[in-house]
Formats: structure tokens, C-alpha cells, sequence
């Protein structure tokens, strides 16, 4: 949906049915904040009536019981009000906050679920925002929007029932302003639609911003980028403010306009009301004139508020859009096989595989081969030459365009995404640890992997001693994206991440690439257990790793070019040697 569709619909009561629909599992909650909204405004509408009574009657007629049973029932009525204003605020937060709750679970669900491509095509921090912010605001619609708009319009019909009871033709002269202050709300709420939406925008722009200089702030120090990176922030910053500042200029338009508004009133009301009293027409007690006070409150004020709560909810819709627009999106790998299997064996083949990033733009060209169960299998070749894409294909993370994937013979399509992944472990180049503790970060919080599976593990694949030097050992918390360790030491969690998994496909991709000489012996000696006796693909930028692999896939411009062991290509004296020749003298140079 565009700007322009947003602003053009007065009011989407689609939208509106469908976020009060998610309202069903709390009927209960949601009829007693709509009976408590009504009776706060009866406890507001009585209040004028009983002022009226007490200086009509019982000051007029000088009873002192009489005034006293009317006060009682005054502190009565606010104190109803009091207690009705205390519910209605618990209940209707209460109300908005389980609502959010569950749609923001199904949004969290709904992202999990998407193909990698939405995300690379996605900003983060958006999509934060959305799952945040944009949450709050669809919370709101309950607590200070929809139910204190109705609320405030049954004080309004009330007070103006009242009014022609009492006095119709003061009524008619309080009435005769409703449409200048009608008009200008109409003005204000279109105006403050089209600002909101800008705020919006602005809020996800900021946040996207602020999320990728903070997450790559190593890199904005490095080449000495703060200068630049503050010019971008201010100018994104400034229009975050002119946004808002839009906001605030309308009202500093519409509230002055109204309470002028209410102003003249008062004085209208005074004067003739005076008029009326002194020629003794159809006006028989004064109380009558105090109680229009009181009733124009109810009246104007309602509609002041009604214009910024309307802004309030007209908020949470646009936010609520913007949450549905991902809800509805259709970016999800199709889970629709049915095969679980406890065990695989690990045949692995690639049946002439095509596959594209974007459509027209093919990055495989009928890609075949096949790994078979225990085998090690290399691939490499320059970049952007198709090897990672193996990868991601072999997961589902992303649709073949044609072709066949197999699992022990059997279509990748048709095993469950969860039941086809359990089975494979992945130790990618940049590894990512989440602000978590060690233990936690290899078991990634399965209940099913004890912390003695873990140390066990951890002994095994040679890892164990340098977890232990840590503060806490496994309890250590690595921070956000593990930046309390190296490089080469996030390497090594997760190796046993993928080892503590017991995969029956384990995938190697660059994991040596950038660690120090330390680190890569450690890495060498884990690597020779967790491949042993199960199918390994190892992608590798440095051939002096991959020697020992069963077969090494040699692939150049999405197209594989050279199949064998390393000495078969060594000999063959093709591209896998140029590669190789290349690499060992720029080595032996360095």
C-alpha cells in the first residue's frame, strides 16, 4: 500500500475489523472495558444534573438535609467516576497489551519463516521496528484510542440530550459553534494522517540507521568514517524532527481554535442565559445556566479529545498496516513434505540444479554431482563462483529454479524443513554468537543437550582447555555477536556447536579463513574429528586445507569445471592447478 492509498482512505474499517478480530480469545476483558466506558460517562453526565439540583432546590430553598443528601450523592457519582477511570485505564491497557502480545508472536513466527531472499532484501532495522514500536502504537488503538472515543461520544450525545431538555434554545446557540470546531477537527485529522505517516517512516529510517552504524562500527572507526557517518545521521535526524515537528504544528493550530471556540460559547451562553433570566423567558432557575457550564465541557471538551485521540488511533492503524503488509507477505520456503527421518545416512546428489537470485540471472547452470555417505568432498573456486549457493540450496534456504536435490535418494522437498536441517550442521566464515553464555551459544538453549554433553563434546574435538581459561568457562558471556572473543576463537564455539548437533551432513564454509595460526591448528584438529565417519562438504578458499578430501569439486562461474582427488588434479594441470600454483607462491612470497 502507498502513501497515497494510506492517506486517500478516510478510514480502513477492513483494517480496523481485522485488529479487533485478534480481540475473541478476551471477549470477557474487552465487554467489561465497553461497559466500564459507559459508565463513566453516565457518572460524568449525572454531575451536571445534580449541580443544577443543589442550587436550584436545596440552596433556594435553604434544606440542609436536602444539600446533604445531594452532596453525598455527588461524591458518590465521582467517585464512581474515579473508580470507573481507574478500571477502564487497567482493563483496556490490559486488553491492547494481549493483543500485541499475540500478533507480535505471529509476526516473530512469520519472519522465522521467510526465505533468506526476503531478508536480503529487507532493512533490519525496519523490520525492528515493525516488531516494536509499530506494536505499541496497535497497542494504543485500545488504550487511548477507540474505547475513550466512544466514551467521549456518549458524554457528547448526553450532554447535548440534556442541554435541549433544559433549555433548547441555549442549546441551539451552544450547537450553532459544533461545526466550526466539526470542520477544523475534519482538518486536523486528515492533516495529522498524512503526518503520522511521515513520522512513521522516519521513526523506521532512524532506526535502520542507528542499527547498521552501531553494528558495523568497527568498520566505521577503521577508515574514519565518524565525520561522514555524523553528517548522514543529522540530516536523517533532521528529518525525523520535521516530521514530528509537523505534528506538533498542527496542533498548535487546532487546540487554540477550539478552545476559542469553547470560549465564545461560554459567553454566549452567559449573555443570553442573563437576558433570558432578566426578560423571564422559558429560563426558570438559575442553576440551569451552571449546569450548561458543566454540559459544554462535556460537550467540547470530548470533541478536543476526540481529535487527538482519533490521531492516536488512526496511528495504531497505519502501524497496524505496515505489521499486516508483513503478516500477508508470501516469502516462505513451502514446508509441504511429510517425510521425518530419525537417521540419514548422507547420500547427497545435485540433479542439473539451476538456480537464481533474481529472476533472468542465473548463478547455477545445471549444476550435478554427488557426495556419497561418509565421504569428504571439497568445493572451491573463485569467488562469486556458485559454492556458498550449493550451501544455502541444500537447506532450503532458498528454492531451485529446476532440477533435483537429493537426501539418501529421496527429494529434499519432500522430508519437513525441521526434519531435513536436523540432520545438517553448518560452521559458516562469519560466525554469529548471540549475547549469551558459551554453553548456551553451542546447545543454542536445546534442552535435550546437557552441559556434561557439551564439555564432553568439548574434550573430544580438543576445545575444552580454552574454554575452561575463560571467566565462568562455559558460563562465560560472550556479549552481543560473541565480541568478547577472536575470530578465531568464535571459530571454535561453533565447531562444537556443530559437532554437540551429531549432523549427518556437516558443511564447512571458509571456517579457516581468517583465524591465526593457533586457532587454525585447533580448527585442523577439530575438523579431522567431526568429519570423521560422517558426509562433510568442506568449502575452502585455502587449498592447503582440503588435501585430504575424498573429492574436490572444482567450480568457475557457476558451472562445475574439474572433478578428482588433489593429486588427479594437480596432474590433470588444469584450472584446480593454476589455483593452487597461484596460492602456494603467493604464500611462499608472503
Amino acid at each position: 500500500m502507498s502513501k497515497t492509498d494510506d492517506v486517500g482512505k478516510a478510514f480502513d474499517f477492513r483494517l480496523f475489523k481485522r485488529i479487533f478480530a485478534h480481540t475473541k480469545p478476551y471477549r470477557g476483558i474487552f465487554w467489561l472495558v465497553a461497559l466500564v466506558a459507559i459508565l463513566s460517562a453516565a457518572f460524568a453526565i449525572g454531575i451536571p444534573i445534580l449541580v443544577k439540583n443543589i442550587i436550584n432546590d436545596s440552596l433556594e430553598n435553604k434544606d440542609g438535609q436536602q444539600l446533604l443528601t445531594a452532596v453525598m450523592w455527588m461524591l458518590i457519582f465521582l467517585l464512581g467516576q474515579v473508580i470507573t477511570q481507574l478500571l477502564f485505564n487497567y482493563y483496556a491497557n490490559l486488553l491492547g497489551e494481549s493483543v500485541i502480545r499475540d500478533i507480535r508472536i505471529r509476526l516473530f513466527e512469520k519472519m522465522t519463516s521467510f526465505k533468506m531472499t526476503y531478508f536480503d532484501n529487507s532493512s533490519i532495522g525496519v523490520l525492528v521496528t515493525r516488531a516494536v514500536a509499530d506494536m505499541q502504537r496497535i497497542g494504543e488503538i485500545f488504550s487511548q484510542g477507540f474505547f475513550m472515543i466512544v466514551a467521549d461520544v456518549l458524554k457528547m450525545i448526553s450532554a447535548a440530550i440534556i442541554m435541549l431538555a433544559i433549555n433548547w434554545k441555549l442549546a441551539l446557540i451552544v450547537f450553532a459553534i459544533l461545526p466550526v470546531i466539526l470542520i477544523a477537527t475534519r482538518l486536523f485529522q486528515q492533516a495529522m494522517k498524512v503526518a503520522f505517516i511521515e513520522v512513521r517512516s522516519q521513526v523506521a529510517n532512524l532506526n535502520s540507521f542507528v542499527q547498521e552504524r552501531i553494528a558495523g562500527m568497527k568498520i566505521v572507526q577503521l577508515f574514519n568514517r565518524e565525520e561522514i557517518e555524523k553528517e548522514k545521521f543529522r540530516a536523517i535526524n533532521e528529518k525525523h524532527q520535521n516530521a514530528w515537528l509537523k505534528t506538533v504544528w498542527y496542533n498548535s493550530i487546532f487546540f487554540p481554535v477550539a478552545e476559542i471556540s469553547n470560549s465564545i460559547g461560554i459567553g454566549l451562553v452567559v449573555y443570553f442565559g442573563v437576558v433570558q433570566n432578566i426578560e423571564n423567558v422559558s429560563l426558570d432557575n438559575k442553576g440551569a445556566i451552571v449546569a450548561f457550564f458543566f454540559l459544554m465541557d462535556l460537550l467540547f471538551r470530548p470533541l478536543r479529545q476526540i481529535a487527538d485521540k482519533f490521531n492516536t488511533l488512526q496511528m495504531g492503524m497505519v502501524a497496524a498496516g505496515r505489521v499486516f503488509k508483513i503478516l500477508d507477505t508470501d516469502s516462505h520456503i513451502a514446508d509441504e513434505g511429510s517425510l521425518e527421518k530419525k537417521d540419514v545416512m548422507g547420500d547427497i546428489e545435485f540433479k542439473d540444479v539451476r538456480f537464481s537470485y533474481v529472476k533472468d540471472e542465473e548463478v547455477l547452470h545445471g549444476i550435478s554431482f554427488q557426495v556419497k555417505a561418509g565421504e569428504t568432498v571439497a568445493i572451491v573456486g573463485a569467488t562469486g563462483a556458485g559454492k556458498s549457493t550449493i550451501i544455502n540450496l541444500l537447506n532450503r534456504f532458498y528454492e531451485i529454479d529446476s532440477g533435483h536435490i537429493l537426501v539418501d535418494g529421496i527429494d529434499i522437498k519432500e522430508y519437513t524443513l525441521r526434519s531435513l536441517r536436523s540432520h545438517i550442521a553448518i560452521v559458516l566464515q562469519d560466525v554469529f554468537l548471540f549475547a549469551d553464555t558459551i554453553a548456551h551459544n553451542i546447545s543454542l538453549r536445546d534442552e535435550s543437550i546437557t552441559t556434561e554433553q557439551v564439555e564432553a563434546a568439548a574434550k573430544q574435538i580438543g576445545v575444552h582447555e580454552f574454554i575452561s581459561s575463560l571467566p565462568g568457562g562455559y558460563q562465560y558471556n560472550v556479549k552481543e555477536r560473541g565480541t568478547m572473543l577472536s575470530s578465531g576463537q568464535r571459530q571454535l564455539i561453533a565447531f562444537l556447536r556443530a559437532y554437540v548437533s551429531n549432523p549427518s551432513i556437516l558443511i564447512l564454509d571458509e571456517a579457516t579463513s581468517s583465524v591465526d595460526t593457533y586457532s587454525e591448528l585447533l580448527i585442523q584438529q577439530a575438523t579431522d574429528k567431526i568429519t570423521e565417519g560422517r558426509t562433510s562438504i568442506i568449502i575452502a578458499h585455502r587449498l592447503a586445507t582440503i588435501k585430504k578430501a575424498d573429492k574436490i569439486i572444482v567450480m568457475d562461474e557457476g558451472k562445475i569445471i574439474e572433478v578428482g582427488t588433489h593429486k588427479e588434479l594437480l596432474k590433470k594441470g588444469g584450472y584446480y592447478n593454476d589455483l593452487y600454483t597461484a596460492q602456494f607462491l603467493a604464500e611462499e612470497v608472503a
